[in-house]
């Protein structure tokens, strides 16, 4: 089945607006098993759009159309897709009614233009979208099933689930079921996964599951694609190649599918009754802003010291022994049952791709302490970045029972 998906926008097309909602709709389409063969984006132009649905209804089975459904003169896909179709647009009284009932329940009253939102073709399926005032619909143009969703993320994330793909699946006549078992790493690069797992017989060409890597540093996502007639049969295929695949990444994943090393981090605290403080230099940050607003981190996130120069956490030098030092008297002055500290001293002068830093981790906890080391070269965001996901990294290792001084491919010498 040839699917396409048309993005439009002229912030997407500009580059303002990166677009997310393509990645996550074709990651959805590949995961039951369906892929994409077209991506288009076009902008807010009536022409161009109407050329766009067009072609797209010529070579393409189905057509995710994302966007332009807003109340504003910029928002196109309704009036289009009516063109496209050669019937008018029509009042639905059914969402207009609930339009108002949703904007009554928020105390407000809603604005003359967003009856736009609730005029659709003539010949229209209707898409429901339970969460947002952007009504979704299904038409024919060409060869073509159209489903039209709204550009915000969640209320795309939603429909596409609840009701685009049970239509295009129904449409595509495929049988059984599907899983993308996905492997979150930290510390190894894609060719060393490949060469630890390539030679796994089920992951080979006819081995009946798809290897497959994302990089997006500093993690690294494995992935197994696979089908089969039925859950069972599916569980029986995947069951000995998760484990083997645990069993040879082994200390490197750091979260499996919908988790991320953050929240499991924030699981291990919750569930053993500790509780965290965190210094940090360079960073930003960003090591507090990973964990702090996750649900439940009120209960085991204690404090947060962010600093640019090393004094102001009492650090004269980068080395282990300052980390441990500034990670014991911050267990005890915040009165948390664990400390992480994060010193970092970048090379000095402008930005450039052999910039590095030096970065040493103390951890401390009611045992004493322990400190990682490690070089990191590439450029400023990127040891900065780098810095933060090995803090992150080192704290789980640590309160997992694992190893915190594993040497991790971005390490220099």
């Amino acid at each position: 089945m040839r699917v396409e998906i048309l993005c439009t926008g002229d912030e997407i097309l500009t580059g303002k607006t990166i677009n997310t909602n393509y990645s996550h709709i074709a990651r959805r389409l590949v995961e039951v098993g369906l892929g994409v063969h077209w991506g288009t984006t076009v902008g807010d132009d009536r022409e161009s759009l109407l050329k766009a649905f067009h072609q797209a209804g010529e070579r393409a089975d189905a057509v995710i159309v994302n966007g332009g459904l807003g109340p504003t003169v910029d928002d196109l896909s309704q009036e289009i897709a009516a063109q496209a179709c050669g019937v008018d647009l029509v009042l639905s009284d059914n969402w207009m009614k609930r339009m108002e009932e949703s904007y009554a329940r928020r105390g407000r009253v809603m604005p003359p233009n967003n009856v736009k939102q609730a005029m659709l073709p003539a010949n229209a399926e209707f898409i429901d979208n339970p969460i947002g005032t952007a009504c979704g619909f299904a038409v024919t143009i060409g060869k073509a099933r159209f489903f039209f969703t709204p550009g915000v993320p969640r209320e795309m994330r939603r429909m596409i689930d609840e009701q685009v793909l049970p239509r295009i699946l129904a449409m595509s006549g495929l049988q059984g079921v599907t899983r993308l078992k996905r492997f979150h790493t930290f510390g190894i690069g894609e060719s060393r996964a490949d060469q630890m797992l390539g030679d796994i017989e089920a992951l080979k060409e006819e081995g009946g599951i798809k290897l497959g890597f994302q990089a997006h540093y500093p993690q690294l996502e494995t992935k197994l694609a696979l089908r089969a007639d039925n859950a069972a049969a599916l569980a029986a295929l995947l069951a000995p190649v998760e484990a083997e695949v645990r069993k040879r990444l082994g200390n490197f994943i750091v979260a499996e599918d919908e988790q991320t090393i953050e929240g499991v981090i924030l699981g291990k605290l919750l569930e053993s009754g500790f509780t965290l403080a965190i210094a940090e230099t360079v960073t930003g940050g960003h090591l507090a802003a990973r964990l702090a607003p996750l649900a439940g981190a009120e209960r085991a996130f204690r404090r947060g010291t962010i600093a640019r120069d090393l004094s102001e956490l009492g650090a004269t030098s980068v080395t282990p022994d300052q980390a441990a030092s500034i990670a014991k008297a911050l267990r005890t002055s915040s009165g948390a049952s664990h400390a992480l500290v994060v010193l970092l001293e970048l090379d000095e002068g402008a930005d450039r791709p052999d910039m590095g830093g030096t970065i040493c981790i103390g951890l401390a906890d009611a045992s004493g302490a322990v400190t990682r080391q490690a070089r990191l070269v590439g450029g400023r965001d990127w040891v900065r970045i780098g810095a933060t996901e090995l803090s992150l990294d080192c704290l789980r290792r640590h309160l997992l029972g694992l190893p915190v001084d594993e040497r991790i491919d971005f390490e220099r010498r």
